[in-house]
């Protein structure tokens, strides 16, 4: 008599807890986010791990206003969305960070449009600094502010207007993206 009342108990317990954070390599990957300046919350679309030579490097997060496992459509939209960071190697320099935005930007547009966005990717490039396991970046787009920057929360900047956060986004999400695994794991399709 008894158990079939805990098991109703405990089942709608179940049902009113929140669900566990995502993880990956032992690290909690939030299931929502906030842009920086905005009030918008973001939910998470995927995340996978970026390797490079048989190494951890860091684990990229997608965020969007709803989930999709379309890069065309991520690609073309115009909507807020944000990609999170979180470094697993124990230190990853300035310059192979902006080496690596430099190299998967071009791997990915033609040469007029890598030229037309070097201003915004002189500016995005001086955001940066070295990184260390366990730090956190978030690259936020808010329509009408442009793609913002965080390290470890601090605000770093801004570089004005859409295109630039949907051609960065074509590093992870294009077709030549740093890794196909993550690409994978950023669309939840893995």
């Amino acid at each position: 008599m008894y158990k079939p009342a805990l098991l109703l108990f405990i089942g709608l317990i179940s049902t009113t807890l929140p669900a566990a954070a995502y993880q990956i390599a032992d690290v909690d990957i939030p299931d929502t986010v906030n842009p920086a300046n905005s009030e918008t919350t973001l939910v998470l679309n995927g995340a996978g791990i970026r390797e490079k030579f048989f190494m951890d490097i860091y684990i990229g997060a997608l965020y969007l206003p709803a989930r999709t496992t379309d890069a065309s459509e991520i690609l073309a939209g115009s909507g807020p969305a944000s990609v999170l960071m979180h470094f697993l190697y124990k230190e990853v320099n300035k310059e192979k960070i902006t080496d690596g935005w430099n190299e998967g930007l071009a791997s990915n547009l033609s040469s007029s449009d890598m030229e037309a966005l070097q201003e915004n990717l002189k500016k995005f490039n001086t955001l940066f600094s070295t990184v260390h396991k366990g730090d956190v970046i978030n690259i936020d787009y808010v329509p009408g502010s442009g793609t913002a920057v965080r390290i470890n929360g601090e605000w770093r900047g801004t570089v004005e207007g859409e295109t630039f956060f949907r051609s960065l986004l074509k590093v992870w999400l294009g077709s030549h993206p740093v890794t196909e695994s993550l690409k994978k794991g950023m669309l939840g399709t893995d």
